[in-house]
């Protein structure tokens, strides 16, 4: 990425702070990863249903719904992978920045990616959610079809088949993907509750 020394940030009058203490909550991330048919949509959903009841300001970002327009130009390979969550990334934070609790649905299959985009984050701002469903589980889901496709050798670098997942090291929380929906989505809100995000 190029830098121009001429590009200077402006600070703005009204803070991620002010706006926190108007929305009566904290802004920050929930990055939700795991195979694909793991739940995280499904869950992320439930989650941000959840949150609105209770009157907090969410935004969820997911995979298939940016690649329409924001990243349609991007590939499946490595490089445009990254380049994906670099962006979804950057969206995130300006966010955060503006007060949301953001949820945030990719396979986002390497570590490295992850802590990219970590990264653009305050230590308190990113919360990563695994989402761990065995690899069996999501391939007797396959919601959309693609593991069939993967194992027919109609989709090739698929996560799982054809592509590697690297099992995230040290996540803020583990979830079980074979629990329920409801079970799952009260043991998010509660994490949130015990960090005093909202």
């Amino acid at each position: 990425m190029r830098k121009y020394k001429n590009i200077l940030w402006h600070q703005h009058t009204i803070t991620r702070e002010l706006r926190e203490k108007k929305n009566g909550h904290k802004g920050l991330v929930l990055w939700f990863t795991g195979l694909s048919g793991s739940g995280k949509s499904t869950i992320a959903c439930f989650l941000e249903k959840k949150l609105y009841q209770i009157g907090c300001k969410t935004y969820l970002l997911d995979g298939d719904n940016l690649r329409h327009g924001l990243c349609s130009d991007l590939s499946f390979s490595n490089y445009d992978r990254k380049e994906n969550l670099r962006r979804v990334g950057e969206v995130a934070k300006l966010m955060v920045d503006a007060g949301l609790l953001v949820i945030a649905a990719f396979i986002s299959p390497l570590r490295k990616d992850r802590k990219m985009v970590r990264n653009f984050f305050n230590k308190d701002q990113f919360i990563e959610v695994f989402i761990n469903t065995p690899l069996s589980v999501c391939e007797s889901r396959d919601p959309k079809g693609l593991y069939k496709a993967a194992r027919s050798g109609n989709l090739i670098n698929f996560t799982g088949i054809g592509s590697s997942y690297e099992i995230p090291e040290n996540p803020e929380i583990k979830l079980d993907g074979n629990q329920t929906i409801s079970t799952l989505t009260i043991d998010l809100v509660n994490l949130l509750k015990d960090r005093n995000i909202i």
